[in-house]
């Protein structure tokens, strides 16, 4: 069997501790008011709604309207364009084209006691009303003055349809446009004139300027393009803007619910409290009952939890940070239960070697042996569950979504935020397990039991 040096154990405890550290607290520097944040902690974690308190509201189409998955894309649009004119920026919205509904979640804004969640949701679901308009004045808050205001060269109900291209000859994208007979008249009026000094023709959604492109041709046959710095995703989100413009029913609310901030900072603390109490009554028991593999253990589930923190935080700069949840709070505690479980099966094992007069070396050999088949079976039925959580209840766009959309197809994706955070969190920890609970722990324990003050069979729950 391999042996492993001495020095590996306290390298591989230094490193967890360090780990640790760093995942929880951050590594920042502060002077006077600027904060530089090196690596993301704790505190840099982005809560979800159920805990720092918002809204969850489902949109649909009303009672009979079949839409397309073109007026859902556009319906969407409205819906963020209308959370940004609230400013409220840290928002998610999702569509199910299968089911005809919009779900919305967002927080609470910040600072404001007197936040009205029904007004805004019943803004949020009205009609969009898209204009072109001549020039683009605007006043001191943003909103069409003078010429742009009086000058409505078309409504949303006059183009037929916007529709994003890609021109292969010099590799740009743009928006193309097709008028209705009524909006090309007028079209082709405006752009004969304000072709003559390359005038603009703004494009607004509500109150809100959405692009202005430069006339530089008259355009009398009805159909437009707009062109610029345009990538394929930007393309898309002003088309489908435009189209949203002509959208033929207003949304209606299915369902939602608030959440009262206090109370979702209180659940935060009475879980992250229990947690952290369930996390020392294990640390005591695994090393009262296990001794020095118990000790061991202990300080492999630290580096779990910290891999588990880091996940979310935004602490590895090729993970974005996540929003965690409740039940994703819930993931973590899971998780790490499976890893003391790990370090129980491994811990018996190794246990069941000595007493049968095996030696120290070859207890561990043979305990992380015979252990790991059974940890690999209850850990990979996890992984398994995981990645149907995160597939049936998060994002289209996720990763584990597109993966499973063979199975999915008929229903949708539930969008259900809190459960997809708990199946990410589960995740995460899982492949944690592997790497502290059981390849960390082997190093550290194989290294320990070369010194010769932890070579008594005692130490590892043989006879005393």
């Amino acid at each position: 069997m391999k042996r492993v040096g001495k020095p590996v154990f306290f390298i591989v405890a230094i490193l967890i501790i360090a780990f640790l550290t760093t995942a929880l607290l951050g590594v920042s520097t502060t002077y006077g008011d600027r904060k530089d944040v090196y690596i993301k902690g704790g505190n840099d974690i982005r809560w979800g709604i159920d805990i720092r308190g918002g809204v969850d509201v489902t949109f649909t189409p009303p009672e009979g309207v079949d839409a397309d998955e073109t007026q859902m894309r556009a319906a969407e649009a409205v819906v963020k364009q209308r959370l940004i004119t609230l400013h409220i920026t840290d928002s998610e919205v999702y569509t199910d084209p299968n089911k005809d509904r919009i779900i919305v979640r967002f927080p609470w804004k910040e600072d404001e006691a007197d936040f009205d969640p029904q007004a805004a949701i019943a803004e949020l679901g009205e009609t969009a009303r898209l204009t072109f308009r001549e020039g683009m004045e605007t006043d001191e808050n943003g909103l069409p003055t003078g010429v742009t205001a009086e000058n409505i060269i078309l409504e949303g109900a006059d183009v037929a349809e916007a529709y994003p291209f890609y021109n292969s000859e010099d590799g740009t994208y743009g928006v193309s446009l097709t008028l209705s007979e009524d909006g090309k008249a007028a079209f082709a009026e405006a752009t004969a004139r304000l072709a003559e000094e390359n005038g603009v023709i703004s494009i607004w959604m509500d109150d809100t300027m959405i692009s202005y492109p430069t006339v530089n041709d008259p355009i009398t046959d009805g159909k437009a393009s707009i062109t610029g710095n345009f990538t394929a995703e930007t393309a898309q989100d002003l088309a489908d803007k435009i189209n949203s413009g002509a959208l033929p029913f207003k949304l209606e609310t299915a369902n939602y619910s608030t959440i009262d901030p206090t109370l979702g900072e209180g659940a935060k603390d009475v879980m992250i409290m229990a947690g952290a109490v369930a996390f020392v009554l294990v640390a005591i028991f695994m090393i009262v009952l296990y001794r020095l593999p118990g000790v061991v253990a202990v300080i492999a589930l630290m580096g779990q939890l910290a891999l588990s923190v880091a996940a979310v935080s935004g602490y590895f700069p090729f993970i974005s940070s996540f929003t965690l949840t409740l039940p994703g709070i819930a993931g973590i505690i899971l998780a790490i239960g499976m890893g003391v479980d790990a370090n129980v099966i491994t811990a018996e094992r190794i246990r069941e070697e000595i007493r049968s007069g095996k030696s120290i070396d070859g207890a561990i050999e043979l305990g992380y042996q015979r252990a790991f088949t059974a940890i690999l079976d209850g850990n990979m039925t996890v992984v398994i569950v995981a990645i149907i959580l995160m597939g049936a209840f998060g994002p289209p766009s996720s990763f584990f979504a597109k993966l499973l959309t063979p199975i999915f197809f008929m229903c949708g994706p539930a969008l259900a935020g809190t459960v997809y955070s708990f199946g990410y969190t589960l995740l995460i920890g899982v492949i944690g397990n592997f790497i502290f609970g059981i390849l960390s722990t082997k190093l550290m324990l194989k290294s320990i039991s070369r010194f010769k003050a932890f070579r008594k069979p005692k130490l590892y729950g043989g006879e005393r």
